[in-house]
């Protein structure tokens, strides 16, 4: 990805231009810029996260690169809003009232824990099954129906990142 990512920063010189990511911190390859550096913030999540989107941008050593990595994973975003899961897959009440008290717990869904059992697809798998196989389709559907306002009143390091690319056009 760094490939191309310079490579498609050379190709245009314009001021005008810039490039932004969006992958996830859980998971994120081992010789990723500074990351056992990071890693020692794992107890400030916002903190480690800043820390490496610091370093990708410094490594790449361009000011048109904007640099986000999501706390932890995507599905984080899906537990703004988990009573719309029955609406996309097959759920039990249970299963959505046990992911309710897990967004619930947390002052953001960014802050579910990456772990290898309880990162936010984890935790949603566990109580949805269906999810595993439909993720692909049914995430990106569900966060488009939860809607952009709300994840971003959630999720305060996605809605700087927005802030960010929406200050691009000056407005």
């Amino acid at each position: 990805m760094q490939n191309d990512i310079e490579r498609r920063l050379k190709e245009d010189a314009s001021a005008d231009l810039h490039f932004t990511t969006m992958v996830d911190l859980y998971a994120l390859y081992c010789d990723f810029p500074r990351k056992e550096k990071a890693d020692e913030l794992r107890a400030r999540p916002y903190d480690r996260v800043a820390a490496l989107e610091a370093a990708w941008q410094e490594e790449t050593d361009d000011r048109r690169f904007i640099p986000f990595i999501q706390l932890h994973e995507f599905e984080a975003y899906l537990f703004v809003g988990v009573a719309r899961f029955p609406e996309f897959c097959d759920s039990s009440r249970g299963g959505v009232a046990q992911l309710q008290r897990v967004a619930d717990s947390m002052d953001s869904p960014e802050l579910i824990d990456d772990g290898q059992h309880s990162a936010p697809s984890k935790r949603i798998i566990e109580q949805i099954p269906a999810y595993k196989r439909l993720k692909t389709s049914v995430g990106p559907q569900m966060a488009a129906d939860i809607g952009l306002r709300a994840i971003r009143l959630k999720c305060p390091h996605f809605d700087a990142w927005i802030s960010r690319l929406e200050g691009l056009g000056g407005g």
